[in-house]
């Protein structure tokens, strides 16, 4: 029996039925080294189950308390922080960036044209920023330092033109949250969400302490795992708290963010956003432009069944594969080494899957995920 602390105190959960043995057979196929999962409600945790391995050299079994790169599980978390500054009075995400970082002030469109980019737009993907590269994105030291980067890239396009998935804009928003709050950005988390909700082994920067399950690729030749540890950018104290892709996690950190989230923006008795912050951070703000991960003829064309809110991927309808399973609404966030949480409020329910998959061929249409979540949604039908 695994012990949770919820919005009506002490629960209990075994796990659902099903949803190991589905991991445990992405283990055998070599699909995965290993996994956590967990499942929670608005006030329960459902499931929690940690099947195959951290490390397959060392033999280390996976369990809860491993930490993983969850990569772009960082973005919703990032668009929170925003969304909490402006609860507080201290900014609107339809302000210009250019209000908190004057250096956007001169950033012209391809047209030639003020961009006068939004919070709106830098956190959704329509911006038209280009990324920071070269040496200096390499060198950077804080989010500051590629300030000057992002606006040396050509923008891509004339902004709210079409939807485009990029890192910079995020960041931007991370760099505001620093500028604003007068804090560095993993500070701010730390204080306002970390902290408070529990969250002991989230960071940027894991520790010796902190046990990492070692990342795996699979190699297209033999089909065998083959060790790949996550890019030198990330979890370096050298380097910036990026907005983007920079949290380790574990699985039941994060599904306590997910569980605020469930419950419209409380934890605990402790509200952390507005009930109008949730619906920025929930609901499409994309307009009918085709978004996600899932366009093109190979992943079925599913663009216009997505939708972005600030700092996540919305799912207006389901469809066949990785995503029948949940409800019109669901939304969250995947990370590029296979980590997925999705947020259901119709079902009231929350997925968090925890994996090191370096080279999946499209994350958002992995196996893994959908059988997890397949397993997990048949179980609590049960």
């Amino acid at each position: 029996m695994l012990s949770w602390f919820s919005v009506g105190g002490p629960a209990w959960a075994a796990e659902l039925p099903g949803v190991n043995a589905a991991m445990e057979a992405a283990v055998a196929a070599k699909e995965i080294a290993g996994a956590v999962t967990v499942v929670v409600t608005k006030n329960e945790l459902r499931h929690l189950g940690a099947v195959g391995h951290a490390n397959v050299e060392r033999g280390e079994a996976m369990t809860a308390d491993h930490g993983f790169w969850i990569a772009s599980m960082t973005k919703p978390v990032t668009a929170a922080a925003v969304l909490m500054l402006q609860d507080e009075g201290k900014l609107r995400v339809t302000d210009p960036v250019a209000k908190y970082l004057p250096e956007f002030a001169d950033l012209k469109t391809p047209s030639g044209k003020p961009a006068n980019l939004t919070l709106v737009q830098v956190l959704t993907h329509v911006s038209g920023l280009g990324e920071a590269s070269g040496d200096g994105a390499r060198n950077a030291k804080t989010l500051a330092d590629l300030v000057p980067l992002w606006l040396a890239a050509p923008m891509q396009y004339e902004p709210g033109e079409r939807w485009k998935y990029t890192q910079s804009g995020i960041n931007v928003g991370a760099r505001v949250v620093e500028v604003v709050s007068g804090q560095t950005f993993d500070a701010f988390l730390q204080e306002r969400f970390f902290g408070p909700l529990g969250m002991t082994r989230t960071t940027f920067y894991p520790d010796a302490g902190m046990k990492v399950a070692t990342g795996y690729a699979r190699d297209v030749s033999t089909g065998q795992l083959e060790a790949a540890p996550p890019r030198s950018e990330f979890g370096s104290r050298n380097r910036p708290p990026t907005g983007h892709a920079g949290l380790f996690s574990t699985g039941p950190d994060y599904a306590r963010f997910c569980q605020m989230l469930l419950n419209g923006g409380e934890w605990q008795g402790r509200r952390y956003l507005s009930p109008e912050a949730m619906r920025w951070l929930s609901q499409p703000q994309t307009g009918d432009l085709s978004t996600g991960f899932m366009q093109g003829t190979r992943w079925g064309n599913y663009g216009a069944n997505y939708g972005w809110g600030l700092g996540t991927c919305v799912l207006r309808t389901p469809h066949p594969g990785v995503v029948e399973m949940l409800s019109p609404g669901t939304f969250g966030h995947g990370g590029a080494w296979g980590t997925q949480a999705w947020v259901d409020p119709v079902r009231g329910v929350a997925y968090v899957l925890m994996v090191q998959r370096a080279n999946f061929a499209n994350s958002d249409a992995s196996d893994v995920r959908r059988a997890f979540q397949q397993a997990a949604a048949d179980a609590l039908r049960r």
